[in-house]
């Protein structure tokens, strides 16, 4: 699943080969315990916590981080790297101690599969013991799902009524020019994007009735009512920045996109406090919360660590 890309915070860093990490700065939050972190069982720990590079996952690496901060680790940041696979070979290596990874892309992306599993928590099961096996430890998932959808602005949600995909599909079929789609490239094409959606919900949509962009520019679209529906992923700020209405997928055919601590296994076992310092932050994590601390970044213009640090102090995991 492709994921979006977000600048790139200070300190980030740079991957001059496939085999580790070269750069990254300290974290110096001024940071103590609230409700996680007390009696600071991580005091004498020297942690690097990592991240891909798009909004959202950068909030998590820097939440992980503070995590570990306010129970007494010396924390190095190397959050923000390109693509998918070089924050998990970080993981993998030892290069990196932990990170926020996707049930999702773990499974297809990483393990090689090709049918994802409905139940989002046999999901993650299936993906943890795949990942035991490598020295991997995923700790327990967030209910944030940050999965494909289809949306639309509020006219249009009045004029049409629909509230999952299977109103959509009736719309389809019964008013066939009234379903225009904005997708980008890939979803257009991906079993698990377009192709497989309309063959799970009985559509069958004229080729004249999608519009392939790129993803930022189908936001726009749908919000100036371009289209009927646009592609989204499912935690993105722009969706409650711009009030579009999400259809439900309620036959389940995308993937689950479970956000959860993926932890490189000998730094668990070194330091077991890690699962429970992080449990709590990750329980709070919805599509929610998700959706309003990735418009303070894409909208607002915040940056991305002080939006993290700012949600763990109101949330009282740290003062």
């Amino acid at each position: 699943m492709s994921r979006r890309t977000a600048l790139l915070p200070a300190g980030a860093l740079l991957l001059a080969s496939a085999c580790g990490l070269t750069s990254g700065s300290p974290m110096v939050d001024d940071v103590e315990p609230g409700s996680i972190g007390r009696g600071k069982p991580l005091e004498g720990a020297r942690l690097t916590v990592t991240s891909k590079s798009f909004t959202e996952n950068l909030i998590l690496g820097a939440m992980m981080g503070i995590a570990f901060q306010a129970a007494g680790a010396d924390v190095l940041d190397r959050t923000g790297i390109q693509g998918s696979f070089g924050a998990r070979e970080a993981v993998h290596k030892g290069d990196a101690d932990g990170m926020y990874e996707y049930t999702g892309t773990a499974w297809i992306t990483y393990q090689g599969n090709s049918e994802p599993i409905a139940d989002p928590r046999a999901q993650w099961r299936a993906v943890r013991d795949a990942d035991l096996k490598s020295g991997l430890t995923w700790l327990s998932p967030s209910a944030l799902n940050n999965t494909y959808a289809l949306a639309m602005n509020q006219e249009d949600f009045r004029k049409y009524g629909t509230k999952n995909l299977s109103d959509v599909a009736e719309l389809a079929q019964g008013r066939p020019k009234a379903v225009t789609v904005c997708v980008e490239g890939e979803f257009a094409n991906r079993a698990d994007g377009l192709p497989g959606m309309e063959k799970a919900y009985g559509m069958s949509l004229p080729a004249g009735n999608i519009t392939q962009m790129d993803t930022g520019i189908i936001y726009t679209q749908v919000a100036e009512g371009s289209c009927t529906y646009g592609e989204v992923f499912t935690t993105d700020g722009r969706i409650k920045s711009m009030n579009l209405a999400v259809m439900a997928d309620d036959r389940k055919f995308f993937p689950n996109y479970n956000a959860a601590p993926e932890i490189n296994s000998k730094a668990l076992k070194k330091w077991p406090a890690i699962a429970e310092i992080l449990d709590p932050v990750t329980a709070k994590l919805t599509n929610a919360v998700a959706r309003e601390l990735n418009a303070k970044v894409d909208v607002e213009g915040e940056d991305p660590h002080q939006v993290a640090l700012d949600w763990m102090r109101a949330e009282g995991f740290v003062k």
